[in-house]
């Protein structure tokens, strides 16, 4: 049995992860987001919106032209870059430089995320509803589904990094809990296929999805959207972690 799977003991009606510190992952590095860290939406082919959305933070699209970005200004409390002068007007700022490198920037980290050394690997089958995970690389061959609330515990400088090969699906109304002193900035969802997160979820942590990120009406997400295709947006809220 690996040495992260220290016990699984039955607490309170789920099941409750303890990792040995030395296996979990508390010397895990963070991933580096270079550029793209300085955005809370990242897209490379558009950003659909079914108002009215909440984002703060800074948002970008490219290489796409920034008419694919649909949010509208009075929905953004940063700012909104775009490659050419067709983003969302008046505010959107024509910066085809900056979204080269963030867009490169994060490919680099995804590749970087997908490439760590698992310390936990195909976890409850991909079901980590009711878990609570302490830290370390967690990586799955499979969809991972969280049905009921998962927790992850751990201190301020801890890093937890999912490596996903198929889809990410959090169910309505169900969320990511931080305990401890566990900070949003330090978790990374890198997600092969499709992230779908249901009405009125919630999540923390950066996701680094190769495919489509959907947020289903009224979910949030405490972290950042950086995805290869797009974002579809349905009267969400994200904010930097």
């Amino acid at each position: 049995m690996p040495r992260a799977f220290a016990a699984l003991l039955l607490l309170g009606g789920g099941l409750v992860h303890a990792a040995e510190e030395s296996a979990a992952g508390h010397h895990v590095a963070r991933v580096a987001l270079g550029g793209a860290g300085g955005f809370v939406i990242l897209s490379k082919t558009g950003i659909t919106d079914v108002p009215a959305s909440d984002v703060t933070g800074n948002v970008g699209t490219s290489p796409i032209t920034g008419a694919a970005d649909h949010l509208s200004c009075a929905e953004v409390t940063g700012k909104i870059y775009s490659v050419d002068n067709a983003g969302p007007a008046p505010c959107s700022i024509r910066s085809p430089a900056k979204l080269t490198t963030a867009v490169g920037d994060m490919q680099t980290a995804y590749t970087d995320a997908a490439g760590r050394p698992p310390t936990v690997t195909e976890l409850g089958a991909g079901n980590i509803g009711g878990l609570t995970l302490a830290p370390g690389v967690y990586s799955w061959s499979t969809n991972v589904t969280i049905p009921t609330n998962v927790a992850l515990k751990g201190g301020a400088h801890a890093v937890w990094i999912f490596q996903i090969s198929k889809n990410l699906v959090v169910s309505g109304g169900k969320a990511v809990v931080l305990r401890g002193k566990a900070r949003a900035r330090n978790v990374f969802w890198q997600v092969a296929g499709k992230t779908t997160l249901g009405t009125t979820s919630h999540v923390e942590g950066s996701i680094l999805c190769k495919t489509l990120i959907a947020m289903k009406t009224g979910a949030s997400i405490k972290g950042r959207l950086l995805s290869q295709t797009a974002v579809t947006l349905q009267m969400n809220s994200i904010t930097a972690p």
